[in-house]
């Protein structure tokens, strides 16, 4: 996961703010208790909404009280109680920070010390989530060799990412599981891939590291992919949200939907029409206003 998964800020309800900031925080206890205190440091709003969504659609609901944290021991914060599912929600962010750091690393970058953060965390979420641990290896091993073949779809490059995560939300609803959720946790994941592949293409091209949307298109920067595939983007993006918003209306949720639906269907599209936004031309940007 990569940070992408936000919320639409001006529409969220203060009440739904106040939840999502008690989950984040849930999440870095989960990591703490699961995977120990160092790996907290790649803690993840993606995670946080993944609580949200998967406590949302289990029926469990989120016990919220004032606590001290962690890293501002004197302040007194809003935190979500750490239960059995955040505690997995705590590996599964463990092993995303640990496996980013060696695709990082892999692409050239340094990581090495950040690599060790996690890889303690790592050890101990393989020892006491072991099915969960080898989806996110396979995902991740599968990612690797779609990327290695220089796969010119962009389909088939993001379907390891969004298989894994829709293979991940199956073990976590368990008997909740249905071919709707696959469907939707499998969209997200996409949109996760994709979103970032699109974020990062400038600086793919200048390391020469793996992009679907440039082998797809071969744009020789971001602005230009922009101007010349902008009809083509908007519809990978938009065809996304039409099956997230279709799955989302067939899915049943335990409680209020109010933040889950302002994520999905708001926060999704507006930070695609962000990253849209920011290209680095300054007179592209300016025709595409």
């Amino acid at each position: 996961m990569f940070g992408y998964v936000r919320p639409d800020t001006p529409y969220l309800y203060v009440k739904d703010q106040t939840l999502y900031q008690a989950l984040y925080c849930g999440v870095c206890k989960g990591i703490g208790q699961s995977c120990g205190q160092m790996a907290r440091f790649g803690l993840s709003y993606d995670v946080a909404f993944l609580s949200a969504l998967l406590h949302n659609m289990l029926g469990q609901d989120v016990k919220v009280e004032k606590q001290h944290c962690l890293t501002h021991c004197i302040r007194v914060k809003q935190m979500a109680e750490v239960d059995e599912l955040t505690k997995q929600l705590g590996a599964l962010n463990t092993e995303l920070a640990y496996y980013k750091c060696v695709d990082d690393l892999q692409d050239g970058d340094r990581g090495g010390g950040k690599k060790l953060l996690f890889a303690r965390g790592h050890k101990r979420a393989q020892k006491a989530y072991p099915e969960l641990c080898k989806i996110v290896r396979e995902g991740m091993e599968g990612q690797a060799a779609v990327e290695k073949a220089r796969t010119d779809s962009v389909d088939r490059a993001a379907d390891p990412s969004a298989t894994m995560i829709a293979r991940l939300s199956d073990l976590l609803l368990g008997e909740k599981k249905s071919p709707d959720t696959y469907s939707l946790f499998y969209n997200l994941g996409k949109w996760i891939y994709l979103i970032d592949a699109l974020d990062d293409y400038d600086k793919d091209l200048k390391k020469s590291s793996f992009n679907p949307f440039a082998l797809a298109y071969g744009a020789k920067s971001k602005c230009e992919l922009l101007e010349t595939q902008k009809e083509e983007l908007q519809f990978i993006f938009g065809t996304l949200f039409s099956d997230i918003n279709e799955k989302m209306a067939r899915v049943p949720m335990g409680f209020n939907r109010d933040l889950t639906d302002n994520v999905l269907l708001r926060g999704l599209p507006a930070t695609t029409k962000k990253i849209m936004q920011a290209g680095t031309c300054s007179n592209c940007k300016k025709k595409r206003k």
